[in-house]
């Protein structure tokens, strides 16, 4: 999906960043979705998987407009930074959707689901954020508390895993079953990396453009 003809040159970076953050909001709900009603689990993965791959169309709509555009509204390798990240993010998402179906995981932890409604979190802090990109001056301050909330959710986000990690070893012995959680729980937490990743940046923007 290209950008509508109406959006200025100049605003259509801050389009398509806006767009990728609506994009993966969408996948974080469907996968919080999918943890909280464990059913129709392969088409809630395909209904995922279809936005991870209008995401890439996002990106590649980007790099696109960076490759056409001589001057861009604020450093072209913070638009490239951020829209990387965003889209290892929802990267993330999906992969830990493929392991639901390729593990044949019979039913969610309450970690599990605790780490998406987190993500949920982050991805709605994300869009909030780059929706206020096209402000000039410092307006554009308005970001920082939404970055410093991704911040405190990966922080969040840290300790559910080192619960996680260490209920799964200390009361399991199945191997098999270890190996596949921990491989989910790594991509979760991964996740939220990359959330607080983009944050970075677009705390990195502020500070350059404020």
């Amino acid at each position: 999906m290209r950008f509508p003809t109406f959006v200025p040159r100049e605003e259509k970076f801050f389009f398509l960043l806006h767009q990728s953050a609506e994009n993966l909001q969408k996948a974080s709900i469907k996968l919080q979705n999918l943890f909280n009603n464990y059913e129709n689990v392969s088409a809630k993965v395909k209904e995922i998987k279809d936005l991870e791959e209008f995401g890439d169309q996002i990106i590649h709509d980007i790099f696109q407009a960076l490759h056409r555009t001589f001057v861009t509204p604020i450093d072209r390798e913070d638009i490239s930074a951020l829209a990387q990240r965003l889209d290892d993010f929802i990267d993330a998402i999906e992969e830990v959707s493929n392991y639901l179906i390729e593990y044949r995981i019979q039913r969610p932890t309450e970690y599990a689901q605790h780490l998406a409604t987190i993500l949920v979190h982050s991805a709605d802090q994300l869009e909030k954020a780059t929706a206020l990109l096209h402000y000039r001056g410092s307006k554009l301050k308005q970001i920082l508390p939404h970055t410093v909330e991704i911040n405190r959710l990966e922080n969040e986000a840290d300790q559910v895993i080192g619960r996680a990690m260490g209920d799964l070893f200390d009361n399991n012995t199945d191997a098999i079953y270890i190996m596949k959680w921990r491989d989910i729980y790594n991509d979760l937490e991964s996740a939220t990396d990359r959330a607080e990743d983009a944050a970075n940046v677009l705390e990195a923007i502020v500070l350059k453009n404020a």
